[in-house]
């Protein structure tokens, strides 16, 4: 499985349209082959959102590029800085409940070595997950990554923004502790809104 992000800097006051814009474009995107589903976060104060489109393989996720552009095109008109597009592998995705509406996310993202892109994974899995899923208000868990330049990026979703406060200390006690094991280093953390939630990928612990 394999997903493509796109962060884009909107326009703090556009945050709404965006999300419905996303929503409606939801549709066309579902009808290309191959597609499994997508996801929107948003910080509503800063105006920074992440869109994520996942695919079945890294084939057809790049087959559909051409298709998604214009699409690309339209979300531009509400940024108001140039958008960053990332492929990556779905490493890990684990459900523990459904995120529904006013749940949030804590992504986290890092760098690491790329030979050792099998060992973080396998961490994320064994010590990682099992972690979060003791945690109050825990929904789901995924790990992205590119094995080619040692990058990777953690979302974990909690059913609402009390929860997700709550849980700071001990998800960064968590992140610490892995970290140190793989030798890498965390080198952003940031909350957002999940303001759409259509994933279909499946179950990956």
């Amino acid at each position: 499985m394999h997903a493509r992000t796109t962060m884009l800097q909107a326009r703090a006051d556009a945050v709404d349209d965006m999300v419905r814009l996303v929503e409606e474009l939801r549709g066309p995107v579902g009808q290309i082959d191959g597609n499994l589903g997508m996801s929107m976060l948003a910080d509503r104060d800063s105006g920074r959102c992440i869109i994520t489109s996942s695919w079945t393989d890294k084939g057809v996720m790049q087959a559909s590029a051409e298709a998604v552009r214009p699409m690309r095109d339209r979300l531009a008109e509400f940024a108001s800085e140039p958008w960053m597009v990332q492929e990556w592998e779905i490493a890990v995705l684990h459900r523990k409940r459904p995120a529904d509406a006013g749940a949030c996310a804590r992504v986290a993202w890092l760098q690491g070595q790329p030979e050792e892109a099998d060992t973080g994974i396998s961490l994320y899995r064994s010590q990682v997950v099992p972690a979060l899923d003791e945690l109050p208000g825990f929904c789901s868990a995924s790990l992205l990554v590119d094995r080619a330049s040692g990058r990777s990026v953690s979302s974990v979703a909690y059913e609402n923004r009390d929860r997700l406060r709550a849980t700071r200390p001990a998800a960064e006690e968590l992140r610490n502790r892995t970290v140190q094991q793989l030798h890498s280093h965390v080198y952003e953390v940031a909350e957002f809104e999940l303001a759409l939630s259509h994933l279909r990928v499946p179950e990956m612990a």
